[in-house]
């Protein structure tokens, strides 16, 4: 799949390539602040096919915690682009909004941190639910 995006100002463009692993809905508090309260929708690629060709990103990596992800954003709009976590660092958690062309993400697979998910969170019929991240 070939994939292109950037931020609300046009200050980072992006470009992907590769299989995307899976798509999904997170309800973490993490997201909830990142979205402005709603769950976040992604998709998990690989990073070897992921580069921006237009400005370069800042980054945020919480210092208290013992395996913090790091996320990528505008520095100029604040529109958050990517997140890299160290559970898997050959993968990238790309953020639906950012895409040039949404529809193409068709909809999550699986809906992960459902602990954390408020009662205004929704998720579409048939989507698999998790209680946290899946496999730990």
């Amino acid at each position: 799949m070939s994939l292109t995006g950037g931020c609300y100002c046009g200050a980072l463009r992006y470009e992907a390539q590769g299989a995307v692993r899976f798509k999904g809905q997170c309800h973490c508090r993490e997201c909830q602040y990142i979205s402005g309260g709603a769950s976040n929708l992604f998709m998990g690629l690989g990073s070897e096919g992921f580069a921006y060709v237009k400005g370069q990103p800042a980054t945020f990596t919480r210092e208290d915690l013992d395996a913090p992800a790091t996320r990528e954003f505008c520095a100029t709009c604040g529109t958050h682009i990517l997140t890299r976590t160290p559970r898997d660092t050959s993968m990238l958690i790309l953020k639906i909004g950012t895409l040039d062309d949404p529809k193409v993400f068709e909809g999550p697979q699986i809906a992960i941190w459902m602990n954390d998910a408020q009662p205004y969170h929704l998720v579409a019929e048939g989507v698999m639910q998790m209680p946290g991240f899946p496999g730990g």
